[in-house]
């Protein structure tokens, strides 16, 4: 057991409800936002992630963390048999005191600790406004620029390469320029995005993954779709997040970073 200073577990997961207004957003199902896995109730130091896989676990329990923060929670899948891999994760995280909280549209759409904000500011850009609609909230951001698209993709792929990311274009970047932009981190190309792009005079959107379709609808309306990585593209907000926590509590935390390269 760390013998350093702690925090209550209830007043962190208290002020992340707060701050990330888990109870307002809508998500789908399977992200149970919030606290997922409780611990014996102090936390001495936090890591944060994208995904919740095993390996992420793992390097949890070497860092010697008590609060795993992630993106991309446990349950995904739904409801499963505590057996072979599933087994090895609760097991991991009980023996060795482990909770985990997630949040998944409610760090998106955060305007200054979430994935798309924190991306428009990794990549100099200045939202202006909301995208991705989905029920009642915008997940991602907007924003208006006067520069080559070629410079612009130059920076997603200097940024996307710090994470495992490889960066593709749906259409030919030279002679291009980027006056209005989109970002909508993770699966942010559909054809809902597609069609709100185009109906909100954005010629360059930046996601992280689409399907094939996508591609192809970009290209028939000569749309800049700016394919950065799934996990690349979501690796900012945790890591705002896990500051966030050390700066209103005094607890170190770590930022394990497990590139999926999609």
């Amino acid at each position: 057991m760390s013998t350093e200073r702690g925090a209550s577990l209830r007043d962190i997961v208290a002020a992340l409800d707060r701050e990330l207004r888990i109870s307002e957003v809508p998500d789908y199902g399977g992200a149970v936002n919030g606290l997922q896995v409780a611990n014996r109730g102090t936390v001495h130091r936090v890591a944060a992630a994208v995904d919740a896989s095993r390996a992420t676990i793992e390097q949890a329990v070497a860092a010697g963390a008590d609060l795993l923060l992630v993106h991309h929670g446990l349950f995904w899948s739904g409801a499963q048999p505590l057996v072979g891999v599933s087994y090895a994760k609760y097991r991991a995280l009980f023996d060795h005191d482990i909770a985990v909280y997630a949040s998944h549209l409610p760090l998106d759409l955060h305007a200054t600790l979430g994935n798309n904000a924190q991306l428009a500011q990794a990549l100099g850009l200045t939202p202006d406004g909301g995208f991705a609609r989905y029920k009642t909230i915008d997940i991602g951001v907007t924003g208006s620029s006067n520069e080559p698209t070629a410079d612009l993709v130059e920076r997603v792929r200097t940024y996307a390469a710090a994470y495992g990311g490889t960066v593709r274009t749906s259409v030919p970047v030279a002679g291009r320029t980027t006056k209005r932009w989109a970002i909508c981190t993770g699966g942010g190309a559909s054809s809902e995005t597609l069609l709100e792009a185009r109906l909100k005079g954005i010629d360059t959107l930046i996601v992280g993954e689409g399907p094939h379709h996508t591609t192809v609808e970009a290209i028939e309306h000569d749309l800049c779709v700016i394919y950065a990585g799934h996990y690349a593209t979501e690796t900012l907000g945790v890591q705002a997040l896990g500051a966030w926590i050390t700066d209103r509590f005094d607890i170190p935390w770590s930022f394990l970073n497990l590139p999926t390269g999609s």
